[in-house]
């Protein structure tokens, strides 16, 4: 096995009741949050919402590569 770093900040929630916290967990961010609640497709989608909310120009030139996101 190669030897790898695996760091990521993420908090996870287990149990029942645990949809309480989202709130707590989003204010943290400020008033602008995307939240993606799901897989693949969605969390794709959130990522072009994301970026096209701060792209001055045309958001289709996003989606048909014509420039690039920073």
């Amino acid at each position: 096995m190669n030897n790898f770093v695996y760091d990521i900040p993420t908090k996870v929630y287990f149990g029942e009741n645990q949809l309480g916290h989202l709130g707590e967990e989003l204010s943290k961010y400020g008033k602008k949050v995307l939240l993606a609640y799901g897989g693949g497709s969605v969390i794709d989608c959130t990522k072009y919402i994301g970026a096209a909310a701060f792209y001055d120009g045309d958001a289709w030139d996003i989606l048909e590569q014509k420039t690039d996101v920073k």
